[in-house]
């Protein structure tokens, strides 16, 4: 049985002013049982004329357009290099005061990644060179003066 949304809408009205479950209403129209929940959480609120006509409009006009343009990136870039190869946070303050943008994290690491490689390829399973042990028990290593596998002397 193919229903129109808003016969569905009215169906569920009915059969809810009625005292049916709400989880039997959303099996017998074949929806979703938290949308029958809103549908008649809104049709409490607004009643039933009102908010058929907000549904109704709800679906019309056009697309919001995407944030991120040419443009946009491009001032991405620029203020990482300008910046000393900052931090996306610090992008993401610098567009909101110098032009007005709010733009998210992801989205900025993501188009800093077009341009930039963030991170490196680490590759499982590669030889690193040997790895220093203590010679005698209780005998300590530090790993960060490690240099290609090759001890660095202590200063003191």
């Amino acid at each position: 049985m193919d229903m129109n949304q808003l016969t569905k809408i009215t169906l569920a009205w009915e059969l809810h002013e009625e005292g049916i479950p709400k989880v039997h209403i959303a099996s017998r129209l074949n929806v979703h049982r938290e949308t029958i929940h809103l549908w008649i959480k809104a049709i409490d609120e607004l009643g039933i004329l009102e908010f058929m006509d907000s549904y109704i409009n709800a679906k019309k006009g056009e697309r919001t357009k995407r944030k991120v343009d040419g443009l946009l990136k491009v001032r991405v870039w620029k203020l990482r290099e300008e910046n000393r190869d900052c931090c996306g946070q610090k992008i993401q303050e610098y567009l909101k005061r110098d032009y007005g943008v709010s733009l998210g994290i992801k989205a900025i690491y993501k188009i800093l990644g077009e341009k930039y490689q963030l991170r490196s390829k680490w590759k499982k399973n590669q030889l690193r060179g040997p790895i220093p042990h203590a010679q005698s028990p209780r005998e300590v290593i530090q790993m960060d003066t490690v240099d290609f596998g090759q001890l660095l002397p202590l200063q003191e």
